[in-house]
């Protein structure tokens, strides 16, 4: 029987498919691919961490990113309402998904205003004259510590960042999103590259890409493919909504299964990049010390800004790094952003200049909240954490991986893989269609419950 063709045909969308890829890309590709990825394949081995990632992005991650955007695709719906059109039984997972993006969006934003800063900090150099060779190491982390313990600069920044993301979504899907996409997208890879370059030139950076590129099997551990599924999560927009909503945006004629390759490449490929301009560099300057690649917010606005200062030239690439940050984490926020102002528009019947009007309103709130964790509520902390790491825990460890897990075995085993592979092949063969039934029955699953029980133990 032919499938019953949902999608709504006066809803706003892509004019392409190379702007529905250039904006899933542009969605993937955030503040996870730039700084995330390069210290876990410190962690976990260089070589062997970018090995095993690789394998699970050509099928974990594919298999879940089609999923998503073949159901936001069918049934023309935003996250809040799509998973009740597949069963009508799973309407509470689209409520529960349609939390996440609400969560992430104001913190994401905050740290986007970090990233701001910093790109005016070495444009005037204003960091360099403060952290100098004499006053040592922890200038770097007391400098960051009095900024994001500052409330007026912090609101300030977060409030340029969030307007910044509110004016392109306000513009539209086609106009504003993938428009800009089209504009940023390339010029992030360039920028990219042109620092991954520059790097490779570093005094000592040869012994960072060894690390970085050699797979040692003696590293390899049962840690390492947990670290890659959890980035590899993170890194591909995968139970944020974002998929769902932009599949419902994409046009019929396109095929599914070609631009979900397009997204995986380019966004690992990013993510790739990061590491072979990040690794060496810190390499050359540390002496080889893995450690100096830190965790979270330490790397990009503590090491990184050392390490700049330091490199001839420093001044320069640490403008374009944090311009490329920038755009990077910008594409991101679009793509949160505009995920809730679908579900508001769908949900209130209403137009999207309210709709955005409202998630601004509800973001900045939030958003406060998190700056306030570092500054006047410092005191105050959920579960052992300040508010805005509890924020990211939430919605990261917990609330995302039951999403996917629960997707997975709607999918699988309620409606079955054919509800997907029939909006694959709407026009189209589904040329790895053995490979997506087997890795949505039962690998993904297993996958998704690792990660979120691995997350759950390591928080305790």
């Amino acid at each position: 029987m032919k499938k019953e063709n949902k999608t709504t045909t006066n809803k706003a969308g892509f004019s392409s498919k190379l702007g529905f890829v250039l904006a899933a890309v542009g969605s993937a590709v955030g503040l996870g691919n730039i700084w995330r990825f390069p210290y876990l394949a410190a962690k976990y081995g260089g070589g062997i961490f970018l090995l095993v990632y690789i394998l699970l992005a050509v099928t974990f991650g594919f298999s879940l990113c089609l999923s998503e955007i073949a159901i936001g695709r069918r049934t023309g719906k935003s996250v809040l309402s799509a998973y009740k059109d597949v069963h009508p039984k799973f309407g509470g997972l689209g409520l529960l998904a349609a939390v996440v993006p609400v969560i992430i969006l104001p913190y994401y934003c905050v740290i986007g205003g970090w990233v701001i800063k910093y790109f005016t900090v070495f444009v005037s150099g204003e960091k360099a004259a403060l952290a100098t060779a004499e006053a040592g190491k922890d200038a770097y982390a007391a400098y960051f510590d009095s900024f994001i313990s500052s409330t007026g600069p912090s609101i300030l920044f977060f409030m340029i960042f969030l307007l910044l993301t509110a004016v392109i979504v306000i513009m539209g899907v086609e106009k504003g999103i993938e428009k800009v996409s089209k504009l940023l997208m390339p010029l992030l890879v360039l920028l990219t590259i042109g620092i991954s370059v520059y790097a490779l030139t570093i005094d000592g950076a040869m012994d960072g890409v060894k690390y970085y590129l050699t797979p040692d099997f003696s590293k390899f551990s049962f840690k390492t493919v947990v670290a890659a599924m959890g980035q590899l999560f993170y890194s591909m927009s995968i139970a944020m909504g974002i998929l769902i909503t932009y599949g419902s945006y994409m046009r019929k004629e396109d095929n599914i299964e070609e631009a979900v390759r397009y997204v995986e490449i380019f966004d690992t490929g990013i993510a790739f990049l990061a590491g072979l301009m990040i690794i060496p560099a810190v390499f050359a300057f540390s002496g080889g010390d893995e450690s100096a690649l830190g965790y979270g917010p330490g790397l990009m606005f503590v090491t990184l800004p050392k390490v700049f200062d330091y490199m001839v030239g420093g001044r320069v690439v640490g403008i374009v790094f944090f311009l490329l940050v920038t755009l990077a984490a910008l594409t991101s926020s679009i793509a949160l952003l505009e995920t809730v102002v679908s579900m508001l528009m769908e949900k209130f019947r209403i137009k999207r200049i309210p709709a955005c009007i409202i998630a601004i309103a509800v973001s900045v709130v939030m958003g406060l909240l998190s700056i306030f964790g570092y500054g006047i509520f410092s005191d105050f902390t959920i579960f052992g954490k300040q508010m805005l790491d509890f924020f990211d825990f939430i919605s990261n460890n917990v609330i995302m991986p039951l999403v996917a897990l629960i997707t997975c075995i709607l999918i699988g085993w309620v409606v079955k893989p054919k509800y997907v592979e029939e909006e694959v092949m709407e026009n189209s063969k589904f040329r790895s269609k053995r490979l997506y039934e087997v890795m949505v029955k039962f690998i993904c699953p297993v996958c998704m419950l690792i990660i979120f029980i691995s997350s759950l133990i390591g928080y305790v």
